[in-house]
């Protein structure tokens, strides 16, 4: 048992570092501008976010804005004039969503404002503490249960991948498909033009009794 508790936890490990769906990052805003990151995700993803300035010293205590948006540009998370925050929503369309960051207006004297960003969805973002006191497991049928879910989360971003594949491969070939008509009508147009040129100079040596 104790053998295939350890083989379990490390299945876990690196399905988790191979696939990571939880990202930490680290953000310094400058006094102006502003600083965004973004995730490609897929539809039906639940996302979770906790976000927080950390001061560089305690004379100054800046604020920040947030604003999350979805790929068609709505409006999922907007917050000013905070010093810390949550974000929580579960994907309607898939593509990239974004997460942007700036200082607040008022926030002067200050250089640059550091803030600390967990962004966590899918698999990561499940509460799995509720889900062993719910269903009363714990140990190695807690793990193997994050295993499935994990394993079930890269299947579908697999079956995700590839269809964005076959879309790409599609664009791609009605796009050769229309360059070639492209060249043909071109090539087909310089005929034409190179034919009219002859006739009129033709004509006009004619007219000139040239030949």
């Amino acid at each position: 048992m104790g053998n295939r508790a350890m083989l379990t936890l490390l299945l876990f490990f690196f399905s988790t570092k191979l696939f990571p769906s939880a990202l930490a990052i680290w953000l310094s805003l400058p006094t102006t501008g502003t600083k965004c990151v973004s995730e490609e995700i897929q539809h039906n993803i639940v996302v979770l976010a906790d976000y927080v300035v950390i001061p560089s010293d305690h004379t100054h205590n800046p604020t920040i804005a947030v604003k999350v948006t979805s790929p068609y540009g709505n409006n999922l998370h907007h917050k000013e004039n905070t010093t810390h925050g949550n974000i929580a929503f579960t994907t309607q369309e898939a593509g990239n969503y974004l997460a942007c960051f700036w200082v607040d207006s008022h926030s002067q004297g200050v250089v640059e404002v550091n803030v600390n960003l967990d962004w966590k969805i899918g698999i990561a973002a499940k509460d799995w503490d509720s889900v062993a006191r719910k269903e009363k497991i714990e140990g190695v049928e807690l793990e193997l249960r994050k295993l499935e879910g994990a394993v079930e989360a890269i299947h579908e971003n697999l079956l995700y991948l590839k269809g964005r594949e076959a879309d790409m491969r599609t664009v791609s070939e009605k796009t050769n498909g229309r360059v070639a008509w492209f060249s043909i009508m071109s090539l087909a147009m310089c005929i034409a033009v190179s034919g009219l040129q002859l006739w009129y100079l033709k004509r006009y040596f004619q007219k000139k009794k040239l030949i």
